[in-house]
């Protein structure tokens, strides 16, 4: 079987078990969902129910189709698979979200190969909105109908509309300063995206999202739906986005050299 046949069968697989899945976020949106604290600090970490019967499911699937297959995830330890293929779930991204009522939330579920991350999928349940990335492209998939997507052609960042989660996730006074930075710059800005943010960057609606202190879970999944539709993902020092860190994503490659600019201009 050819490359190409083998990642679109384990894309076609992906998409079955996160639309699955998202049949149980569902079981526990917008209910009286008990909610714990997992951060032993002051810090607020919030985990449900819903994060772990979606991991667990995920786990189980993977494991029963593809056992030679590593997984990485947010609520339970590690997989060691002995093939090339590692997969990594992040349950929920957005459980404040979630919890809160609000839809900006998705599962996420990608698939590594080696060191790239060669297929990245955003499914959210209540919108049924499922964003999908690989070397075939980047595609909309709601209620059986796909749509190609890709990034707007906006080139200068004060017609840019600018998102991210929440000021909270900058930790020093130089990030915050950075990020305010952004505010002013851009035409106007959003908060509250989590995953969404990156998916409404692939489909052209908007143009940069920058985020602060991600996990490699919550990033390697949405990098290649931003990339297959266009646009570019990395760190805000400009290397690979795949370990986290803090995180830019930009419509296309002139409008993200201007944010990394911006940034270089903070540090100065």
């Amino acid at each position: 079987m050819k490359a190409e046949d083998q990642i679109q069968q384990l894309l076609d697989f992906a998409i079955d078990i996160v639309t699955e899945a998202g049949d149980i976020a569902l079981q526990y949106f917008r209910t009286d969902i008990t909610v714990t604290n997992k951060s032993q600090g002051i810090r607020f970490d919030p985990v449900t129910k819903a994060d772990q019967e979606i991991e667990a499911y995920l786990r189980d699937k993977i494991a029963s189709n593809h056992p030679g297959h590593s997984i990485i995830g947010e609520e339970y330890s590690d997989r060691q698979g002995k093939d090339k293929c590692t997969w990594i779930i992040d349950p929920i991204d957005g459980t404040r979200g979630f919890v809160a009522g609000s839809p900006m939330w998705g599962i996420l579920l990608g698939l590594m190969i080696e060191e790239k991350c060669v297929i990245g999928l955003m499914h959210q349940p209540f919108v049924k909105d499922t964003f999908v990335g690989s070397d075939a492209g980047a595609f909309l998939i709601r209620e059986n109908n796909k749509k190609e997507i890709k990034t707007s052609d906006k080139k200068h960042i004060s017609e840019s509309i600018l998102c991210s989660t929440h000021p909270s996730m900058f930790h020093t006074e130089g990030e915050r300063q950075t990020f305010q930075r952004f505010v002013d710059a851009t035409l106007f800005s959003r908060l509250g995206t989590d995953c969404y943010g990156y998916s409404l960057l692939a489909a052209g609606f908007i143009d940069i999202v920058v985020e602060g202190h991600l996990q490699s879970y919550d990033i390697m999944p949405l990098i290649p739906i931003v990339e297959a539709a266009g646009g570019i993902v990395t760190t805000w020092d400009g290397n690979t986005a795949e370990n986290g860190g803090n995180i830019i994503a930009s419509a296309n490659d002139e409008l993200h050299e201007q944010v990394l600019e911006l940034i270089k201009l903070q540090t100065l």
